[in-house]
């Protein structure tokens, strides 16, 4: 019979297990959240379209989309350790073919960091259910802050990295290679200490019964949403401030100020999430809140850029921080955790991909931003009320 308490380690195994998780979350953003300061100097660079623009963020989404849903299948073969292993081999691989290539090498190169980054975002709620599943919200909270670490310190140094110290921005972009290739190195100790569990069903069989489940369409619905904003805002809310007059330093660190107040969402709200067996009215706050920061950033005559950023990312960093413990919560064990986070991540992200490559053509197309961001608010909406099934208290 299935013992859930087989899968744990020793206590000094699961503190060492810690540190390296944590390392693999400070490389899960800061491919990503780098891109948006320097959307500028690439679009000079290559004399590309919004939308092309778009692109770059919405081809990692894609890659996530298509790599979730068949991460199992790597784990069942080769176990979590040598899957994150190989994922952080080919991070580091992506993000230099992204930065020293032509404009073919931007997007293959961009393609393969997505596809890297994806396996880390399946697999560490597994080993969160795997080897901390009495303190799921605490272990959360911590490697949700750290992505948002990883995705400030891109945001806020992209800029004084390419200008300041002359790097220009593809030594910007490939600067992030070095922090990828140390999770690597620290990793590698890791995969001796991961307890490989023998499978007890098919990929195939896993894959059929949870897409059935009306649960799991509402956990991917609102992940699926959560991220496109993030996403969205991720991609464009540097050439949003810019358009209003402000400079592209400014702008640089008002992503990073987004990603900084995300990382006191992560913090909080899965804690506070996790402490509750019903996370319906945390969701239901989240929401208000994030409509507040997406109105407050339509109407520009305002001014408090300040704080409607501060509020969009200490939101958007605790919904993902929720969105991620909502796996972790719904799983009986560590095998369904990474079997759902595949699926769901899977469902989700595909419809989070469709935003920055929508917001560019909505740009192309009508050059007012409030647009787009009249979208986010509908999306906000959308977000409540999938989120009231998802927050239930409910096993799969």
């Amino acid at each position: 019979m299935y013992n859930p308490n087989s899968e744990l380690l020793t206590k000094r195994a699961r503190i060492w297990l810690l540190t390296g998780i944590l390392f693999i979350a400070m490389n899960l953003r800061p491919a990503l959240s780098g891109i948006g300061p320097l959307v500028d100097h690439i679009r000079q660079a290559f004399n590309l379209s919004d939308t092309l623009l778009g692109l770059l963020t919405t081809l990692p989404l894609l890659a996530f989309g298509v790599i979730s849903t068949i991460t199992p299948l790597f784990t069942k073969r080769f176990g979590i350790g040598k899957t994150i292993l190989g994922a952080m081999a080919l991070l580091v691989v992506g993000i230099l073919i992204r930065s020293w290539s032509n404009i073919a090498g931007l997007y293959l190169g961009t393609t393969l960091l997505g596809i890297a980054i994806s396996f880390g975002n399946v697999l560490i709620p597994a080993l969160t259910k795997q080897n901390f599943p009495h303190k799921a919200g605490f272990i959360t909270s911590l490697y949700s802050a750290t992505m948002s670490i990883g995705a400030s310190l891109a945001a806020g140094l992209s800029v004084p990295l390419a200008a300041d110290l002359n790097l220009g921005w593809q030594g910007s972009l490939a600067s992030w290679s070095l922090l990828a290739f140390a999770a690597f190195v620290i990793w590698i100790p890791q995969i001796k200490r991961i307890k490989r569990n023998k499978p007890r069903r098919s990929f195939k069989t896993a894959m059929k019964k949870l897409s059935g489940t009306q649960l799991v369409w509402q956990l991917a619905l609102f992940m699926g949403l959560q991220s496109l904003t993030f996403y969205v805002l991720l991609a464009w809310l540097p050439d949003i401030l810019i358009s209003r007059g402000y400079d592209t330093e400014f702008a640089g660190w008002m992503l990073s100020l987004s990603q900084a107040t995300g990382i006191i969402g992560a913090l909080i709200v899965p804690s506070w999430a996790g402490s509750r067996k019903d996370q319906r009215l945390v969701i239901a706050l989240l929401v208000f809140l994030e409509i507040i920061g997406l109105v407050g950033l339509m109407l520009p005559q305002l001014g408090l850029v300040v704080v409607w950023v501060s509020i969009l990312g200490l939101v958007l960093g605790g919904t993902f921080g929720l969105a991620l413990l909502l796996l972790v919560l719904r799983s009986s064990d560590s095998e369904t955790a990474a079997e759902l986070s595949g699926i769901v991540q899977s469902i989700g992200y595909f419809i989070a991909a469709i935003g920055p490559f929508l917001v560019g053509l909505i740009q192309d197309s009508f050059k007012i931003w409030n647009y787009s961001l009249g979208l986010l608010v509908i999306i906000s909406l959308l977000k409540l009320w999938v989120g009231m099934g998802a927050g239930r208290a409910q096993k799969l």
